[in-house]
């Protein structure tokens, strides 16, 4: 029986993440954890600092959890305002998660890469699976570690790491959370509301992006798909859609014909300006099957239509 423990379930990803999870595996069978409290787990919710070995060990071995889902870090933009501090979290989280696997015989592990792998090196169009890992952030620089070790504990000690670089994830169940591609969430939050938006890059900055129900439905299909079709043991590439803040926009003006944007770029268009336009994933698709569902408009018609919804409903961010 798999008993699955979601560290940092109260991100972006790992918010949906666990709820389907729960659908799945029964409510009973995943517990969600976060470093800070949280509701709308129910029951099944416990505070976790993955900093801390003790604490993870005991959560670990008194719930019998053989399945990890590691979602917490510190994103692209966020970790270049206090570097050291993110290199610090981002990877001794992991290391815990690493041993405290090994030794207390938790059997499988996910753990979340990212475009933010590739830096200047990488070709921008169609960014291969084997393209060079020269990152221009410590985010990227700590996930490129992060997938070498995810590499020598399946090597060394067999454990079963299964990763991907997912690309920007765009979902409305909850707000923004501090990332480069972030704008393609925030911005429907302002359209929704009949606000303008500032975006912090150029118009015609082109970058990979993915909707949050295919970034799920692709993380379950690869820890579920057997181990012997999978041949990539630091991260598979993955891809859903490219677009630029421009055509997203234009998207958007068809659900809010009123919605302006301007264009005030910052820190963040360095950042972008060295992640890939689009992502090559032919060795997913080939390797367990991976195909993307959503496109740009159909992203937009489910965000701006659930967002509006929200709004009216008096929703708010927290």
């Amino acid at each position: 029986m798999k008993k699955i423990l979601v560290i940092g379930a109260g991100g972006q990803v790992g918010s949906v993440l666990t709820g389907e999870l729960q659908t799945r595996y029964g409510f009973e069978n995943v517990i969600a954890s976060d470093v800070r409290p949280l509701s709308g787990f129910g029951g099944n919710f416990i505070g976790l600092d993955a900093t801390d070995f003790e604490g993870l060990k005991r959560v670990v071995t008194d719930h019998g959890i053989n399945e990890i889902y590691h979602l917490a870090a510190i994103l692209s933009a966020s970790g270049e305002k206090f570097p050291l501090d993110t290199w610090d979290i981002n990877m001794k989280t992991f290391f815990n998660v690493l041993e405290v696997s090994r030794l207390h015989g938790v059997s499988k592990v996910f753990y979340p890469s990212s475009i933010a792998v590739f830096g200047q090196n990488a070709p921008k169009v169609d960014t291969p699976q084997s393209a060079p890992l020269c990152p221009t952030t410590v985010y990227g620089i700590s996930k490129v570690a992060g997938e070498n070790w995810a590499s020598y504990y399946h090597q060394k000690y067999g454990l079963d790491i299964r990763s991907l670089r997912y690309p920007g994830i765009i979902g409305y169940q909850s707000p923004p959370g501090g990332g480069t591609t972030d704008y393609a969430v925030d911005i429907f939050h302002k359209a929704v509301q009949n606000k303008p938006y500032e975006c912090f890059l150029e118009p015609s900055t082109m970058l990979p992006m993915i909707y949050m129900d295919d970034a799920i439905r692709a993380t379950i299909e690869l820890m579920e798909a057997p181990a012997a079709s999978i041949t990539v043991r630091t991260s598979y590439n993955l891809a859903g859609m490219s677009f630029s803040p421009a055509q997203l926009a234009a998207s958007i003006k068809g659900h809010c014909p009123g919605f302006e944007i301007s264009y005030t770029p910052d820190f963040r268009q360095e950042i972008a300006d060295s992640w890939p336009m689009s992502i090559d994933d032919s060795v997913a698709r080939k390797g367990w099957g991976w195909q993307p569902a959503y496109n740009l408009d159909a992203m937009t018609d489910i965000m701006a239509s659930q967002l509006k919804l929200k709004y009216e409903n008096h929703y708010s961010v927290v």
